[in-house]
């Protein structure tokens, strides 16, 4: 016998996540696996940390030059995450 209140997995996890506000450790989670691959291996060397608080991106750096070049980019590396998480999630990107 077929139910009428069948859904997609898809749907239903989805509204899980909505429900249990899941979104933002999601998000924080892919931004960290994605850092290496979309910013590469010589300034993930340098990246201390790295997080995701009240839509914004926080990257801690040990290189003062880097952190200077980065500072400059700060648009660029929104948009490249944002594309990554197929949303426009990311707000402003914070440089430390």
């Amino acid at each position: 016998m077929k139910r009428h209140n069948d859904q997609p997995l898809k749907d239903v996890l989805r509204e899980m996540v909505e429900a249990y506000r899941l979104k933002p450790k999601l998000h924080q989670t892919k931004v960290r696996s994605m850092w290496e691959d979309l910013m590469g291996p010589s300034i993930s060397r340098y990246t201390r940390d790295l997080y995701l608080r009240r839509k914004k991106l926080y990257v801690n750096l040990n290189s003062a030059p880097l952190r200077q070049e980065l500072s400059l980019g700060k648009e660029k590396i929104r948009k490249i995450f944002n594309e990554a998480l197929g949303e426009d999630y990311i707000e402003e990107v914070i440089i430390r």
